[in-house]
């Protein structure tokens, strides 16, 4: 057999179901090989850089190994940037890339390019394998590496002629399976004697607890805490928990920062937060300051990294929070019954303008329904206004998304979760880089609402300017673009808002009701400033 057949026969015992990317000449044997492996199937992206974020979503909602494939050089490049969002969210994503033949290394070859030192910094693990019978061996290896400990992508690069090999059956490795992280019992035990002393104190949520939640607010109800979440956990916590005091950290909510810059606590208990500078309102001391800091991760790496913590508990959330919550038990402190609170709803007014337009979309769309959130000023709005309804209902990467990757995502998430209606809210700027992955969309059926925001300029761009500079240059403005006939000349389903009266049930079913993906275009400019909560002053005070 080709030794690429042995991967792919072991990518189907993994139950790989997807794999993103495009082909060409240095992967052209690994999709030939696609032909006679039906239980797979190749996601033909528009651009690599989307098929990454498609990748890494995919395997967010999978609780699985994403795989993405690339050619040498242009394409390899192209999924450096999804890499390194993956190793940000600690994704386990398997990249391939095709590499020129081994015997023409060095000798200035078609699109050569030594990848592998490339990935190393964005990956877990990288490697070239230059002997076929190597190929199956390296693969499992690496998705080993992807799948175990802190999960995260890995490299693979795969020169044709290394494809092409034929090699003996190898023996077939058994396709791994992550294994819990366990807590130390004694951290667990000296962490639940701390907090069943203190007195006051606060939970920290970020998006490491996603799967936990339940567990997350068990233990919040045992101590009768409050909660505030990181941007990236916005979607974890219903809005009407009572012990939910918002969002902290960028375009975070006022009760959230009063908690932290105004009340007193005598511990802060971090829950799966790397504790980085958009949570963390440009590391504000006060959320440890003369608190007793307990911190649990998956990730060691982040224990002591800007904040001093007293104890690092090391273990999986959802090991570890049950285990302190049955060690609280032991102490005598049980799960009180809290009455869910009606939250003040956002008030809509007449004025067209950013903030009126998502709460009135969210007002008619299902209540289930998961948000994905491209980069740009609509992201501020989104975390400081629109209600969290349904668990893990949005996708907020404040970390490593790059523009246009909210489009990619919400392909991802909506192929690993079909049965949960998903909405992408991009920008036109964000539509201008990775819209055309609307056409993947389409030629694979996947039903995504894209909310495309179009003030005709880089909003986010332009307001962070006004706000250190007090100006903008007049080219962050583009020409306006009608988006709505871009997606009428794709054959996709279409509708084009100009007022707050044309977000109606007319409008709406009529891209609602397709089989495939479908464009509402938001055509507004907002002069309004983003809530970006302390983000504001930093931007105003910057070199001030």
């Amino acid at each position: 057999m080709k030794s690429v057949r042995a991967v792919l026969d072991y990518l189907v015992s993994g139950d790989v179901s997807y794999i993103f990317g495009i082909p060409a000449g240095s992967v052209n044997a690994f999709f030939d090989e696609l032909y006679d492996t039906p239980s797979i199937t190749p996601v033909i992206c528009k651009h690599e850089g989307a098929a990454s974020y498609m990748a890494a979503s995919y395997a967010k909602y999978s609780n699985s190994l994403g795989v993405c494939i690339g050619s040498s050089g242009p394409g390899a490049t192209n999924l450096i940037t999804g890499a390194a969002n993956a190793m940000r969210e600690h994704l386990p994503v398997l990249f391939l890339t095709g590499s020129v033949p081994v015997n023409t290394v060095g000798l200035n070859a078609s699109q050569e390019l030594h990848a592998d030192p490339l990935y190393q910094s964005v990956t877990k693990y990288s490697q070239r394998v230059d002997h076929a019978e190597d190929l199956l061996t390296e693969v499992h290896k690496a998705v080993e590496i992807a799948l175990t400990g802190v999960p995260g992508p890995v490299h693979i690069a795969m020169p044709i002629d290394v494809q092409l090999q034929d090699i003996s059956a190898p023996p077939f490795p058994t396709f791994p399976e992550r294994a819990p992280l366990i807590p130390n019992e004694e951290d667990i035990l000296e962490a639940a004697e701390k907090l069943a002393r203190s007195e006051s104190g606060y939970i920290f949520v970020g998006q490491g607890t996603r799967g936990s939640v339940e567990s997350v607010l068990e233990l919040a109800e045992m101590l009768n805490w409050p909660i505030v979440t990181t941007p990236q956990a916005k979607g974890f916590i219903p809005d009407t928990h009572p012990l939910l005091r918002g969002v902290f950290g960028f375009a975070g909510h006022e009760t959230a920062s009063a908690l932290i810059n105004e009340e007193e606590a005598e511990t802060v208990l971090i829950l799966g937060s790397s504790l980085g500078e958009t949570a963390t309102n440009n590391w504000n001391p006060n959320i440890t300051k003369n608190k007793e800091v307990i911190q649990v991760d998956y990730d060691a790496a982040v224990f002591n990294r800007k904040y001093p913590v007293d104890l690092a508990v090391h273990g999986d959330m959802n090991v570890t929070i049950p285990c302190l919550i049955k060690s609280l038990n032991s102490m005598g402190l049980n799960r009180l019954s809290l009455p869910s609170l009606e939250r003040i709803t956002q008030v809509l007014t007449e004025e067209y303008n950013t903030h009126n337009v998502l709460l009135a979309l969210q007002e008619n769309l299902p209540k289930e329904t998961r948000f994905t959130i491209d980069i740009g000023e609509f992201m501020a709005y989104v975390i400081n206004h629109m209600a969290v309804q349904t668990s893990d209902s949005f996708d907020i990467n404040v970390h490593f998304g790059a523009m246009g990757s909210g489009i990619a995502s919400s392909i991802g998430a909506k192929l690993a979760d079909p049965e949960r209606p998903t909405v992408s809210i991009t920008g036109d700027g964000c539509f201008f880089m990775h819209g055309m992955e609307l056409l993947t969309a389409k030629e694979y059926d996947i039903p995504v609402l894209f909310v495309v925001m179009n003030n005709a300029r880089l909003g986010m761009v332009h307001h962070g300017h006004s706000l250190q500079y007090d100006r903008a240059h007049e080219r962050f403005a583009q020409e306006s673009v009608d988006i709505s006939q871009m997606a009428a000349t794709l054959g996709v389903p279409n509708v084009r808002i100009n007022s707050l009266e044309d977000i109606n049930d007319e409008n709406l079913s009529a891209v609602l009701t397709s089989a495939g993906p479908a464009v509402l275009e938001v055509a507004l400019v907002d002069e309004n400033i983003p809530p970006m909560g302390d983000r504001v002053k930093f931007l105003s005070s910057f070199g001030k």
